[in-house]
């Protein structure tokens, strides 16, 4: 699977969690996180060497938002509709940028 495919999975991914949280976060935990198990077996199959310098930033910059996102989801004051619409922007990035692979 090329890089640009892989990229792609991973915005659909993150499209298909921020639905499923945004529609109802709670009773719909078990497939959100068979989404995030996947996502990150995406990410870390990706070879990032191959990457322009403009594409190399702004996966470096997912990723640590990405990491952040992941942290949120323990915290007391969790807000599932503000996570699931940044789990949808980064979706969204991602499917724009991967024109630039």
């Amino acid at each position: 699977m090329s890089n640009k495919a892989k990229i792609l999975d991973i915005a659909m991914n993150l499209n298909r969690i921020g639905n499923l949280a945004a529609d109802d976060y709670n009773n719909k935990q078990k497939r959100i996180n068979i989404f995030l198990d996947e996502t990150n077996s995406y990410i870390e199959s990706v070879d990032k060497s191959s990457f322009s310098h403009s594409f190399k930033n702004t996966f470096e910059k997912f990723l640590k938002e990405y990491k952040i996102l992941n942290k949120e989801r323990n915290e007391n004051s969790f807000d599932s509709l503000h996570w699931a619409e940044k789990m949808m922007t980064w979706g969204n990035i991602l499917t724009h940028r991967t024109k630039v692979i």
